[in-house]
């Protein structure tokens, strides 16, 4: 089954593609057309977006889905009328808590993604700037501020996990790799010593290893499958032997990491 799927908010449209493909991704058999439209803030925009909802229905003679944060009472109104099954997060959740709680909410948009946290927002800016500047063992400066040191050898995920932990999480992370030199002599980084407890492994299966590296250097001793496991099995007995907990990123989305990280170390996610 395919359907069109509409991702429509007055800002970024993040949230709403978030709990959107939360909930269709319990659908196996469904195959998604996904349209974003994001700053939909008025009458006006909300009528041009249902009427491109609309040509959509008719081209394809279903109904579109269509996820919809947006909060402007005028705006939600129209976008109601479509030819679609409207999914309204404002109507579904805020009204019930209205009620809940006996407040009225702000009704203003772009809280979730917005920056209305100055001082949140900027750490976040700072957690990322930390990880590209610590990405890949580039330098050993600042290592004591950090939150994590993500270690493994190369192209085992360090690079996207410490820049998600940083973007979403707001989590310090920096990251380095074991080279064939501290595998062949079975020790750690010396610039590391001293920061063990801040050392978390990923490892990787070495046949997928193989090919993520095929990709960057196509044909090459790096990249051959043989190296690639005798690398991961000698990388995995270095860290059980520094005492180091590490985790396959095989199968494992860089959201799963991340959080297995953050509660292995004990650190709150910063949420924005």
């Amino acid at each position: 089954m395919k359907r069109t799927v509409f991702f429509v908010s007055d800002r970024t449209g993040i949230t709403a593609e978030m709990l959107g493909q939360s909930l269709l991704s319990q659908f196996d058999d469904l195959r998604m057309d996904r349209q974003s439209m994001p700053f939909v803030d008025s009458a006006e925009k909300a009528a041009a977006a249902v009427a491109i909802i609309n040509m959509s229905a008719v081209a394809e003679g279903q109904r579109p889905l269509v996820f919809s944060t947006v909060v402007a009472d005028e705006a939600r109104s129209v976008l109601h009328g479509a030819n679609a099954l409207v999914l309204d997060f404002f109507e579904v959740f805020i009204s019930p808590l209205e009620h809940e709680l006996g407040l009225k909410s702000s009704h203003t948009a772009g809280r979730s993604h917005g920056m209305q946290r100055a001082e949140d927002y900027n750490r976040r800016i700072e957690a990322v700037n930390y990880a590209l500047a610590h990405d890949d063992g580039q330098t050993e400066r600042g290592l004591e501020t950090a939150d994590v040191i993500l270690v493994g050898v190369s192209r085992s995920g360090k690079t996207p996990t410490s820049l998600y932990l940083a973007l979403q999480c707001g989590i310090r992370c920096a990251n380095y790799p074991l080279i064939p030199e501290d595998l062949e002599a079975m020790r750690l980084p010396a610039r590391l010593q001293r920061f063990r407890d801040k050392l978390w492994g990923l490892t990787i299966r070495p046949d997928r290893l193989a090919q993520i590296r095929q990709e960057r250097r196509p044909d090459s001793t790096y990249a051959a499958v043989e190296n690639c496991r005798k690398e991961v099995q000698a990388a995995e007995r270095l860290m059980q032997s520094h005492g180091i907990t590490f985790f396959n990123s095989t199968n494992r989305s860089i959201e799963e990491l991340a959080t297995v990280i953050l509660q292995g170390a004990r650190l709150e996610r910063r949420l924005f």
